[in-house]
């Protein structure tokens, strides 16, 4: 199962410290070396200072990263805070705007062993933050963020990325309801597909729709990125949005009506065209699907996690589940 972290609101001093063990024992549980621990908690002690000081909504998640049998460590910041307009001005060490950051952002560039940041004035800034033990893998060509609805510990909304037999697949699963049975729904829904054969979305998904009968269902979505053919196919049931994004444009993909697990009138698949340049975007419905990429210039050529992050903050809603995915054609 995709390893979905811990999310931490940074509103006081405290919450810092905690980010800080918690982190120091990720490290541990992941046989990082003494030295990328050090690196790892310096990373971690400025982004959660960072949004302490410069921030009043800022949160952080930390979780494993993995690439084949290596893992390490990614910290996601994301604030909804003033923003950044000359990005590479604030990555200069010693810079600072209110004279408490001192070493700037350029020292978590140092430490880490890859970053990302998507910043708009007005609207905030999601910096992505891996630390690996040693040579820093190639960047995924998809990533995705889940939050559970407030007052909950577990998200009903779950996602898997895999590579089968040479096949680019994602999926976003929304468990019916909230809490532990829903999570049952959609986790399940994740372990049929990452055991399926590699045949297409469609396919796909009448397998996991056979295989998780026995929970209570959950809207699918499954999609397919072909870079050879430079087609997105897509299999739907439910309510996930898919979309594709290009620059300014968006384009809505098709996901039909029914419950995977237990109603379904027909599952279809449809083929879109991709462009090296755009990105596939899908979400359960605890993200309003009113966000638009105009308001975000350049994010449709950012990093997948922080196309997720960036959705997620802004069109998440905390009266539901939510997940983003974020995908591109691989390389």
């Amino acid at each position: 199962m995709s390893d979905e972290g811990t999310w931490f609101r940074i509103d006081n001093a405290s919450v810092v410290s905690t980010v800080r063990r918690a982190t120091d024992r990720l490290a541990e549980s992941l046989d990082l070396s003494e030295k990328r621990t050090a690196d790892l908690a310096i990373v971690a002690a400025e982004l959660a200072g960072n949004l302490l000081k410069h921030t009043n909504e800022g949160t952080l998640l930390l979780r494993p990263v993995r690439s084949g049998d290596v893992a390490g460590v990614e910290l996601l910041a994301v604030d909804s805070g003033p923003g950044m307009a000359d990005l590479a001005r604030f990555m200069r060490d010693g810079h600072s705007t209110s004279g408490t950051l001192g070493i700037g952002l350029g020292a978590i560039v140092r430490q880490a062993g890859w970053t990302d940041v998507h910043s708009v004035p007005g609207k905030g800034t999601a910096f992505a933050v891996q630390v690996w033990p040693a040579e820093t893998p190639e960047p995924a060509w998809a990533a995705a963020v889940t939050r559970p609805i407030t007052g909950e510990e577990i998200s009903g909304d779950a996602y898997e990325i895999r590579v089968a037999d040479g096949r680019h697949q994602v999926m976003v699963a929304d468990g019916l309801g909230h809490g532990p049975l829903a999570a049952a729904a959609s986790h399940a829904a994740v372990n049929s597909f990452r055991n399926a054969p590699a045949v297409p979305p469609a396919a796909l998904l009448e397998i996991v729709h056979r295989e998780i009968s026995h929970t209570r269902g959950a809207a699918l979505a499954i999609a397919e990125l072909d870079a050879a053919a430079g087609v997105v196919r897509y299999s739907g049931l439910g309510n996930i949005a898919g979309t594709i994004i290009e620059g300014i444009s968006r384009r809505g993909l098709v996901s039909l009506p029914g419950i995977a697990g237990h109603q379904r009138r027909q599952i279809r698949e449809y083929d879109y065209p991709i462009s090296r340049g755009a990105a596939l975007v899908m979400h359960s419905d605890g993200v309003v699907d009113r966000w638009q990429p105009g308001d975000y210039p350049g994010l449709s050529s950012s990093s997948p996690v922080l196309i997720a992050a960036t959705v997620m903050r802004d069109a998440g809603v905390r009266r539901d589940d939510a997940c983003v995915l974020a995908a591109r054609l691989p390389s």
